[in-house]
């Protein structure tokens, strides 16, 4: 493939997908990563050196990630020319590579482009954003048992309030569309009034983007012998989008799953239960019930609010991975901001970046060297040699830079 002012490794070799949609991983694959802005390079460094020695140290040298540096963000502006925040370079080669990692990436606030992190998951059509919650011990929460949340959220990427289909107050588009509704859609009762100074947004939500993102949730939960899949909504208000959302779930369970799943409150022994939970309930739940809950299965903005309430739970964004999953390519991400203002002082907690590049392991099928990581953290965290973040509510602590933080991990494997 011919890159504009990309030039791709010499070595290694392109993932490809079958036809029932499995992975096949060469021994050394290519995976292009983008570093991130503010903090970004810092932590990509430490991260880099983390997934390397893991993958040397399960392997012996029979396998080898090839790295490949790709752009968004402040350096593609940077390396494309000004308001370049995606360049058609980067979707070209996650396109073509099928797995990417990257770090925090700046979103412009205000007019303009939205963010590149909803643009790569739209065009990519990484339609399930999987975010795993689980605690590590020692880690400084709010909580008194944060242990007792160990759960894996499926979040719907593509449609929601997130499609990005919205008119600006005062605009003409934002006036046409509420005259119409008033005029043509809602009885008299229900007419919109102050339309002069009203934006407007359209909430879109199909049975087929819904359908498949709880389908990668219930493979997820048997697959891995979880014992429920928690469909979480805002159907008693939003009856024909969220509530919709509710019931192609369990549609799709009864249809595709019926030996092997069963309606909460039927009889099943064995079988993996899915149930629903109302989005105000379930913040409720998290807190009080969290280890009743083991996969969750979510629209659009649901998640986007729940994953963070339950990452804070168990330490916060700082160690909270997340990944946005398609039938053709995946990009595994942090979680958290830029943090600009710790930029270039080998401060920040790699955390999250790491356990990301964990579950990409675990996409490659390389659970062995996944695991190596999971075990140097825990022992790591035990040790109380930690970043910054969780030092100050740790005492006996002793508080690492960035990249020391990657060395506690590869010397705890």
């Amino acid at each position: 493939m011919a890159y504009e002012k990309l030039t791709p490794p010499k070595t290694g070799n392109t993932i490809g997908v079958r036809s029932d949609g499995k992975l096949e991983v060469p021994s050394d694959p290519v995976i292009p990563f983008i570093e991130g802005d503010g903090t970004g390079p810092d932590i990509w460094k430490a991260s880099q050196r983390v997934f390397d020695a893991a993958v040397k140290k399960a392997y012996g040298g029979t396998k080898k990630i090839v790295w490949f540096e790709v752009f968004a963000g402040d350096k593609a502006n940077a390396v494309y020319g000004a308001n370049t925040w995606l360049p058609d370079d980067t979707l070209a080669a996650v396109q073509e590579f099928k797995v990417a990692i990257k770090g925090p990436l700046t979103t412009p606030v205000g007019g303009g482009f939205r963010s590149v992190n909803v643009t790569l998951r739209q065009v990519l059509d990484l339609y399930a954003c999987v975010r795993p919650v689980r605690y590590f011990n020692g880690v400084p929460s709010p909580m008194k048992e944060p242990g007792r949340l160990d759960v894996v959220i499926f979040r719907e990427n593509t449609e929601d309030v997130y499609a990005g289909i919205e008119w600006k107050a005062g605009s003409a588009e934002a006036q046409k569309l509420l005259d119409y509704l008033n005029r043509e859609m809602l009885p008299e009762k229900k007419r919109l009034k102050h339309t002069e100074e009203m934006g407007v947004g359209v909430k879109p939500m199909s049975a087929f983007g819904s359908k498949r993102l709880i389908k990668r949730a219930i493979d997820h939960a048997l697959a891995k012998g979880k014992k429920s899949v928690t469909l979480v909504h805002k159907g008693n208000i939003m009856k024909f989008t969220e509530g919709a959302f509710r019931d192609w779930g369990y549609d799709l369970a009864k249809a595709e799953y019926g030996d092997k799943t069963v309606p909460e409150g039927e009889a099943g022994a064995g079988k993996l239960v899915i149930k629903d939970r109302i989005a105000d309930s379930m913040f409720q739940q998290v807190l009080l019930r969290p280890d009743e809950y083991d996969v969750i299965a979510t629209p659009n903005l649901n998640g986007d609010y729940l994953s963070d309430a339950c990452a804070a739970q168990v330490g916060g964004l700082g160690i909270a991975p997340g990944a946005n999953i398609g039938d053709r390519a995946a990009v595994f991400e942090a979680t958290h901001g830029t943090a600009p203002k710790y930029a270039n002082l080998d401060k920040i907690n790699p955390g999250s970046v790491i356990l990301s590049g964990v579950m990409m392991l675990e996409h490659l099928g390389w659970d062995d060297a996944a695991k190596l990581i999971i075990d140097g953290m825990t022992k790591a965290i035990a040790q109380k040699t930690v970043t910054y973040d969780f030092a100050r509510q740790m005492p006996g602590a002793t508080e690492i830079k960035t990249s020391e933080f990657g060395t506690a991990i590869i010397e705890n494997m």
